[in-house]
């Protein structure tokens, strides 16, 4: 019976310097080959989804955590941030000089200090996420298309995320925009390093209901694959989930299964397990 597999990205299908190992590349392409539905299940936008990505073989996208859904070209559904909610966000993380970039499927646009301010706190995510090189990391490795210079009142999108000077300013932003949904990323609790906005009331697991009422399909077809907190509502929504070994705590308590590391193999043993392949 064929499965359809809803795959996070990072941290589970690439590694946190965005590699993808060559097990996992082949461990989808063999089982599409077989006739499992592959949909990938994300917080990036569209732009994030770089061509080696789809050049692996993708059936579907659900991004910005379940604010878009694609299959196979045709947009299933696309609920976006207004550009009236953009406006206020962005003056608001002005005044409070917090820089901060907007996600949207035509790109990642920065606010005007952004790579200066952000280098120094991906080091600090990359050594959160216990990379041995994290003082290599800067804002174009980690995001190398993104756009400067751009337009930051847009009413095309799905996410804003900023860099938190502390605890105090994501506990402000939620206070201020209840219209939004204001999360944290990054590290845990007030150890978070960003902050962001979405739309209310959206998370993976209401973007997996979109996609199988497209597809006509059910959840006992669905297995789940991430690594972090904001995969378990993927988790509780399918079949079957598979946390990733060198993934977050929460997230291997909630899965069906912990396989192996991201690099060590994790998505190939996985399909393994499952007999997809």
């Amino acid at each position: 019976m064929s499965k359809i597999l809803f795959i996070d990205v990072d941290g589970t299908l690439t590694n946190y310097e965005n590699q993808i190992p060559n097990s996992a590349v082949e461990a989808i392409r063999a089982a599409r080959a077989n006739g499992h539905i592959i949909c990938l299940c994300t917080g990036r936008s569209k732009a994030e989804i770089y061509k080696e990505i789809w050049d692996i073989g993708i059936d579907g996208l659900i991004g910005g955590n379940g604010a878009y859904v694609e299959y196979h070209g045709t947009v299933v559904c696309h609920k976006l941030i207004t550009l009236e909610q953009c406006k206020r966000v962005v003056d608001w993380l002005h005044a409070r000089k917090l820089e901060f970039y907007l996600e949207s499927n035509s790109g990642l646009y920065a606010s005007e200090n952004f790579e200066a301010r952000g280098d120094s706190v991906v080091k600090k995510y990359a050594a959160y996420k216990k990379k041995d090189n994290a003082e290599d990391f800067t804002v174009r490795k980690l995001f190398p298309d993104m756009i400067y210079g751009g337009n930051l009142y847009r009413d095309d999108l799905n996410k804003i995320s900023f860099i938190l000077a502390g605890y105090d300013d994501y506990l402000a932003a939620k206070s201020e925009f209840s219209d939004l949904k204001v999360g944290t990323w990054g590290g845990k609790g007030d150890r978070a390093l960003f902050g962001d906005f979405g739309v209310k009331d959206l998370s993976k697991d209401k973007g997996i209901a979109e996609m199988l009422t497209y597809l006509k399909a059910d959840r006992s077809e669905t297995i789940a694959f991430g690594d972090s907190k904001w995969d378990i509502s993927m988790f509780e929504c399918c079949a079957q989930s598979v946390a990733m070994g060198d993934g977050e705590q929460a997230a291997k308590d909630a899965a069906t299964f912990v396989t192996t590391a991201v690099d060590d193999d994790g998505m190939l043993n996985a399909f393994k397990k499952l007999q997809l392949i």
